[in-house]
């Protein structure tokens, strides 16, 4: 079994920022795959289906971003998923806009969801992290919740495609060969 997580806020004045990246990327997987994303638990929003012949979870944790670690944690305990099977998507301003990038395992950096993340199940999973690119004025915070502007918009959708398409290679195929592809 896998669960497929997307990190993001849940209210709706962060739906069209690029904090939410990873509840996009969540979004054209569950359409795709048919899988509605309506069930309530594990402070989070989910819903089940079959990937490549894989069961799967896909999963969006509403208590915000930095302690999205916690929803992670409870589902992960509940159905006992080993931690290669738990797919973590992303944003991250250490990548050129547009970019996407898979790993194996690793730290945090500046993420403070990423944080939360590895502080309650470790750093052994995979993740994808979409490229935002950083602000010009260093203004973090408003940079990740902020309006996207329009120009952006395009290039962010084409990435949360891409990581789509990247979380689909690593069910099919394993994360290396999903590494080989998309990195």
């Amino acid at each position: 079994m896998y669960l497929i997580v997307g990190l993001g806020n849940p209210e709706e004045d962060y739906s069209n920022t690029r904090h939410n990246m990873g509840f996009d990327t969540i979004n054209k997987i569950s359409k795709e795959y048919n899988i509605e994303i309506n069930k309530k638990k594990f402070k989070g929003i989910y819903g089940t289906g079959i990937i490549e012949n894989e069961k799967t979870i896909l999963l969006k944790p509403q208590t915000y971003m930095n302690l999205s670690g916690e929803s992670i944690k409870e589902i992960v305990e509940f159905y006992k998923i080993e931690k290669d099977k738990i797919i973590v998507i992303y944003d991250d301003m250490d990548i050129d806009l547009g970019k996407i990038k898979i790993r194996k395992k690793g730290n945090a950096g500046s993420h403070n969801g990423m944080k939360s993340v590895i502080q309650n199940i470790g750093t052994e999973f995979p993740r994808i992290r979409i490229g935002i690119g950083k602000p010009q004025d260093r203004d973090f915070i408003k940079y990740v919740i902020g309006a996207i502007p329009e120009e952006e918009k395009k290039i962010l959708d084409k990435a949360t495609t891409l990581a789509k398409e990247a979380t689909v290679e690593i069910i099919k195929s394993g994360v290396d060969n999903a590494m080989n592809k998309f990195n």
